[in-house]
């Protein structure tokens, strides 16, 4: 008799990663007898990012694969906050805002997406003005491009930004913030299993955290690919695995049991969160979700208040040893090779499984294979988070049954999002938030009507057979049935249609607090400037506190019929940004609120140009002595240099210039302000000024470099404005470069210029100005020489 031989089984490992983020899962199938596969040969796959449909549909439950369809509504940061709001207003709407049930999901900071969400969020800055707000991109990996705002006007008007409460009052270990890495484990979610391990890690920041100091990435982030560049810290990669740091906070007196507590509740919360947007994922992908598993590094903030606040899910989360050795890492290495040996324990990967085992022996038999897993969901007590399911799955109420040893109550459904429309016997529903039409068929529109009128699920399908036993006379399959009316309801709920009923009375239409006011019906205000006046309106809220505080007093309101004998000028809010219009016509779009006062300068820098005199819009140092530096650089990018600048010729930096070049050097301040620097309208400047000299951008080793009059003549020329926006003639070009080359000419090297080079420098200017001044033409005559210098 011929032996028959077990089939070869094979893993693949996909996806763009280093061998060691594989390496735990290879060994701990190889010494299974598995070997290694490609995409097209595979029992069990690995991959990092998200595969390609035609592979989720090749799954089974002897075909595994790590990851859902849909798990973007737990791994992108935007649709993570979007799950949870949207299940925080379905709680408000069931429950009501102050119950229980909604108090359990204070736990992640308000939010708001780029850049539909952007007029929102500077109602919410300006309702709380010191509340700080953290930028991150929806979805990167590593801490790459999170950062703190310095100003929540500057948050981008780009697609696929987030920006997030900063939360100022972490927790810290040894004066350090620190995020807890936690490892959940998603095995179905139909029924929805939720793991939690009960290792993982403590990752610290490698400077002491210092809520002055935002810009410092080591102090206030725990990224250990940021922290690995901190070159000056002993420890840069910091790790503490969850059994110490538990330890640790015991020895502070502190109550582990009641933190973790809070963790598990917000992980099954947050899972709970996007089961919907999974299941409807994967079937609308056509993948069978028993093949499927997630596993997801999920990050936790704790605060000195000892509550913790969910940050981010990790797709994919890194297995690769992070921390050197005396600092965790070998722990990291024990910590992460443990935990994917008792996930794919857990999970039976390669495993034959037995497709009659019941709801309750499946779940018992995993559990019992976990390890160090430990369940989250379904729960001990399944009522605890059934409320919070838009609808559970009949296999979530089934296996709650059998956990319990008792039927778990039944949800009761009330309308939610719905207008109902009766002709004679025909039924049609249209969603309220959505726009969308149903024509439910009769069976369907029965269903509804038992359902809002508080008929529970198993309740419906025993009616409903009873109705069609006594239509048909004979018997009908009542589990067929009953798995329909739940599906059919499940549906309706997840639409918003229905919701649960709260067993307290709440308001079925209960949603959040309505957002503080956002500029409503605009009001007209007086700019003056340059001896011109204009009708700006403004509209309320953000963008009025704004440019008032720029404007300081040059701003007062105006009545309507002052106003229509004015020129007007517009700020216009739209979708994403602001847009500034004059006379009609848009003159700048699409800017942030940060950008919307430099905008407006800009404009009347233009309007100051007559035929015979251009005008610059550039950066003007004025000294005490009433000499000027022209300052041919965005001082935005460089704040250090211009602060520096101000202080070494104790003089004050405005915006604009005039310009007469058959009187040169002496030119007209315009007097603008410039908001990075001073805000308001800058009294007491001299009508005229002796220009001495000219700094610009660069990039070459020397911190005050010399360029040449025509090295600079051709960012000069990219600041000059005409009347009606005319090209300089070739007289005026050259006039300009012979006027730069009398000036003393500066550049910025790739090295900011210190205090006491730039002091060094106006000292020079000084003494220029003095041979100047004794040059001078007598009272009896002469002729007066003017210095030039390099």
């Amino acid at each position: 008799m011929t032996k028959q031989s077990t089939p070869q089984r094979r893993f693949w490992l996909g996806g763009k990663r280093a061998d060691e983020q594989d390496r735990f899962f290879r060994e701990a199938l190889e010494p299974l007898g598995w070997k290694q596969g490609d995409e097209d040969h595979w029992d069990a796959a690995w991959i990092t990012g998200m595969p390609e449909s035609k592979q989720f549909r090749r799954v089974t439950p002897q075909r595994s694969m790590n990851h859902f369809p849909g798990n973007a509504a737990l791994t992108v940061k935007s649709r993570l906050h979007d799950s949870l709001a949207n299940l925080r207003e379905h709680i408000h709407a069931s429950h009501g805002a102050e119950s229980e049930l909604a108090q359990r999901l204070a736990f992640f900071p308000r939010a708001y997406v780029m850049p539909h969400d952007y007029h929102a969020l500077q109602a919410a800055a300006l309702a709380d003005p010191q509340q700080r707000w953290i930028l991150k991109p929806t979805n990167a990996s590593k801490g790459k491009g999170v950062r703190v705002l310095q100003d929540v006007a500057q948050a981008p008007l780009a697609a696929d930004w987030l920006v997030q409460e900063y939360l100022a009052n972490p927790h810290t270990i040894r004066g350090h913030k620190y995020v807890l890495r936690l490892y959940v484990l998603i095995s179905s979610i139909e029924p929805l299993r939720v793991y939690l391990y009960r290792q993982g890690f403590a990752k610290l920041a490698s400077e002491p955290w210092d809520p002055d100091d935002v810009d410092n990435p080591y102090s206030q982030l725990t990224n250990p690919d940021i922290n690995a560049l901190n070159t000056d810290a002993e420890v840069p990669v910091e790790f503490i695995d969850l059994e110490r740091y538990r330890h640790w906070l015991r020895e502070q007196g502190h109550d582990d049991e009641q933190l973790f507590a809070k963790i598990e509740d917000l992980i099954a919360l947050t899972a709970i969160s996007a089961v919907d947007a999974m299941q409807q994922r994967t079937a609308q992908v056509g993948a069978d979700p028993k093949g499927c598993y997630e596993l997801l590094g999920l990050d936790c903030l704790v605060d000195d208040t000892l509550k913790p606040w969910i940050l981010e899910c990790n797709l994919s989360p890194s297995l690769g040893i992070c921390a050197a050795p005396e600092t965790g890492g070998l722990v990291e290495e024990r910590v992460k090779g443990g935990l994917v040996h008792d996930m794919v324990a857990l999970l039976g990967i390669g495993a034959a499984r037995d497709s009659d085992d019941s709801l309750l022996a499946e779940a018992q038999a995993e559990e019992a294979r976990g390890g160090n897993f430990q369940r989250l969901l379904p729960a001990s007590e399944p009522e605890r988070y059934l409320p919070y399911f838009s609808l559970p799955r009949l296999a979530d109420v089934q296996l709650a049954d059998a956990l319990s040893g008792v039927a778990v109550p039944r949800p009761r459904l009330g309308r939610r999002h719905v207008a109902e429309l009766l002709d004679d016997d025909q039924l049609a529903l249209y969603a309220t938030h959505t726009h969308r039409y149903y024509r439910p068929n009769d069976s369907a529109a029965l269903i509804w009507l038992l359902a809002t009128e508080g008929v529970e699920p198993d309740a419906i399908a025993d009616e409903l057979a009873r109705a069609a036993e006594a239509e048909k006379g004979g018997s009908v399959d009542r589990d067929v049935l009953r798995r329909e009316v739940w599906a059919t309801l499940g549906e309706w709920c997840r639409d918003g249609l229905l919701c649960q009923r709260g067993t307290q009375d709440a308001s079925r239409h209960a949603s959040e607090a309505a957002p503080a006011e956002i500029d409503a019906t605009p009001q007209a205000m007086q700019l003056a400037f340059d001896g011109k006046r204009w009708a700006l309106y403004l509209p309320s809220g953000p963008a009025m506190n704004r440019l008032t505080a720029l404007f300081a007093g040059a701003l007062v309101p105006l009545s309507e019929q002052a106003a229509i004998h004015l020129p007007r000028l517009d700020v216009l809010r739209e979708t994403a940004g602001y847009s500034l219009a004059a006379g009609g016509e848009v003159v700048a779009g699409r800017v942030t609120l940060a950008q919307l006062g430099p905008a407006l300068l800009g404009y009347l820098v233009r309007q100051a140009c007559t035929p015979d005199h251009p005008v610059l819009d550039a950066g003007l140092l004025i000294t005490p002595q009433g000499t000027g530096v022209l300052c041919l650089f965005a001082v935005g990018e460089h704040i250090d240099v211009a602060q520096r600048l101000v202080s070494a010729a104790d003089g004050v930096l405005t915006r604009g210039v005039r310009l007469s070049l058959d009187a040169a050097p002496v030119i007209e301040p315009l007097g603008l302000p410039i908001p990075e620097i001073f805000a308001g309208m800058i009294p007491d400047l001299p009508n005229r000024i002796m220009l001495q000299g000219v700094l610009v951008a660069g990039d070459g080793d020397d911190a005050l470099g010399t360029p040449s009059a025509l090295d600079v003549l051709g960012t000069l020329l990219a600041c000059c404005s005409a009347p009606d926006d005319a090209a300089a003639e070739p007289e005026m070009v050259m006039a300009l470069g012979e006027w730069l080359g009398g000036l003393s000419r500066r550049s910025l090297g790739q090295e900011a210029p210190s205090f006491a080079t730039l002091s060094g420098w106006f000292a020079e200017l000084e003494a220029a100005r003095q041979v100047t001044e004794q040059n001078a033409p007598s009272p009896h005559g002469g002729v007066a020489k003017r210095a030039s210098t390099p």
